[in-house]
């Protein structure tokens, strides 16, 4: 059976994906450029966190399910979890790592090359192993993507006020990691500056660990804190039906429809996220 994901409303999706990739990116990005003011940490941090937030606000009611993810780890998880279909998972990852390819290129052209830098390149810092980056991006992921994961399901206090949550949640991410890492904390992001100044020294480190952050935040929250099968078999059940059945296999981070046991799968949630 052939998947009919090519509707106006994924295409849709991909776009907000895309855009919102961008303006994410362009945003944060443009408060840590070499310029006079000379940002510290705490002011890049609320950058990246203020346009996560504002982002998941004005593109998320727009999409099919309500939200963007804006990180090809948090898509991953996502997609590991069952809540959208591998090849959807697929399409937006490309729109994201695409509108963090545009927005570094526009960042580049516009900044005068005296105060360029590096766009924010992710570099780990003199003295930290490649291996203790690792497992700081990994802890920062991790926290970031149970965060995404909890304020989103339908009983959650705080789903009305996703965006916000996560964004601080950004924040702390920042806090913690920008003197060991620059803080990825999405693929995406570190992406971007890396192809655009093509400088890849240790770049596996912003692909692995947010990865498996996001995979261990995944399985915390599917099958300890809110288990949503009995055993393996159940989730392999349901990965071939979403793998092979046709039809709108979606979620998304704000205002989602989300099933899990002893939840009205019909109520819409959500929010977005780095």
């Amino acid at each position: 059976m052939t998947l009919n994901i090519w509707t106006l409303s994924f295409l849709r999706d991909l776009l907000c994906e895309f855009v919102g990739t961008a303006i994410f990116l362009f945003t944060s990005l443009a408060s840590v450029v070499d310029h006079h003011c000379h940002p510290d940490h705490l002011h890049v941090a609320l950058a990246f966190g203020a346009s996560v937030a504002v982002v998941s606000v004005c593109l998320g009611p727009a999409t099919s399910g309500g939200g963007v993810h804006l990180n090809p780890a948090v898509t991953l998880a996502l997609a590991a979890g069952l809540r959208v279909s591998p090849w959807r998972a697929v399409l937006y990852v490309g729109a994201q790592l695409l509108g963090a390819l545009c927005a570094c290129a526009l960042l580049m052209g516009m900044v005068p090359a005296p105060l360029r830098g590096h766009l924010g390149l992710n570099e780990v810092a003199l003295g930290v192993h490649p291996c203790q980056a690792l497992t700081v991006e990994t802890a920062i992921t991790f926290q970031l993507v149970v965060c995404v994961l909890a304020t989103s399901r339908p009983k959650s206090a705080f789903h009305l006020l996703g965006p916000v949550v996560v964004g601080l949640s950004v924040i702390l991410g920042n806090l913690v990691a920008i003197g060991y890492t620059g803080c990825g904390m999405n693929p995406a992001r570190s992406f971007g500056p890396a192809v655009v100044t093509l400088k890849f020294q240790n770049h596996w480190v912003y692909w692995v660990g947010p990865c498996v952050g996001a995979l261990l935040a995944g399985l915390l929250h599917d099958l300890v804190l809110h288990p949503r099968w009995g055993s393996p078999g159940d989730w392999l059940a349901e990965f071939k039906e979403l793998h092979f059945v046709s039809g709108p296999l979606t979620f998304s981070i704000c205002f989602h429809e989300m099933s899990c046991p002893g939840e009205d799968s019909s109520g819409k949630e959500g929010l977005g996220c780095n």
